[in-house]
């Protein structure tokens, strides 16, 4: 767990213009699968101008139907592991690759809290996955403290920081 400040919307958009950079020069689009962020992923990419040349959609999918619509995260994914797990981490990855245009994926699942959490999967638990069209998928569990918001933001910068390293691995 880190004890310091969570990412401000500059040091989000900072990420965020690396990312883009990053997606530009390797020609690659992306794709965002967002629970526990509701979105925030998609949004911060997109604050940054030009990113119609690289970002390709983002979907946010909380409920178990709209990760078994949007995503084809297997219902008994879902019920064996819950919706936050690795396993239903790589699903959501995989099916956004598979549904959308995109090149490279990211997802996020988790529990941001105030509420939702238990002894297993306290809140801050976080699962992010990342996969490049036609490669295998990998995920990392985190658990990030703080608020809500602070859970959130974290979330939203370790999502951006394992793609800088996905497209920097090339």
């Amino acid at each position: 767990m880190s004890h310091t400040e969570p990412p401000s919307d500059a040091a989000l958009w900072a990420l965020a213009e690396r990312t883009g950079q990053l997606l530009r020069d390797t020609h690659h689009r992306l794709v965002t699968a967002e629970s526990c962020t509701g979105g925030w992923i998609a949004k911060t990419v997109t604050d940054i101008a030009g990113c119609s040349d690289w970002f390709d959609c983002g979907m946010a999918a909380y409920s178990y139907e709209a990760k078994q619509a949007l995503l084809g995260v297997n219902p008994q994914t879902l019920e064996i592991h819950g919706a936050v797990s690795r396993e239903t981490a790589i699903e959501m990855v995989s099916g956004a690759l598979v549904n959308s245009g995109a090149t490279v994926a990211v997802a996020v699942t988790g529990i941001a809290g105030p509420g939702g959490g238990s002894e297993d999967k306290p809140v801050g638990t976080v699962w992010i996955g990342w996969k490049r069209r036609g490669g295998y998928a990998r995920a990392q569990l985190f658990h990030f403290d703080g608020d809500r918001d602070a859970v959130r933001r974290r979330t939203v910068a370790a999502a951006l920081d394992g793609l800088v390293s996905l497209l920097e691995a090339g």
